[in-house]
């Protein structure tokens, strides 16, 4: 059975990032969607939903904070994972009460980042209307 497409959507500002992520990603067989802002991000997640999201904190125009925000509105508990460079204990406490459980610190392990991914997507989907629940 084939995945279906945009597995995995990656948000990044720096294009390398987003080009190495999109490379890994699609080696282990995951359709990868690219979004370099958040609003690029929020753009495409009105017309389809990806299983995961992979989210850089520091971006310009739109946080990723702000973005977090706008992706729960849009895609309720789709799981996200945090990207950040910095340890900011703050944000990642923020992120936590929008409903995220993991964040990767950049430079990130790719190996660990795959790991991260399998095991998230390998957990059972949260349904539309168990989520008041969480």
């Amino acid at each position: 059975m084939s995945r279906p497409a945009g597995d995995v959507m990656v948000v990044d500002d720096q294009s390398g990032v987003r080009k190495l992520l999109s490379e890994v990603l699609g080696k282990e067989g995951y359709q990868v969607e690219l979004a370099e802002s958040g609003c690029e991000a929020i753009q495409k997640l009105t017309t389809y939903t990806p299983l995961l999201i992979l989210l850089d904190m520091r971006m310009p125009y739109l946080s990723g904070l702000e973005t977090l925000q706008e992706i729960r509105q849009i895609c309720g508990a789709v799981p996200v994972v945090i990207m950040t460079a910095f340890d900011e204990l703050d944000i990642i406490t923020e992120a936590k009460e929008l409903g995220v459980r993991h964040w990767i610190q950049k430079p990130f392990n790719l190996n660990d980042v795959c790991f991260l991914i399998k095991a998230l997507l390998a957990e059972k989907p949260v349904k539309k209307q168990d989520e008041g629940l969480r």
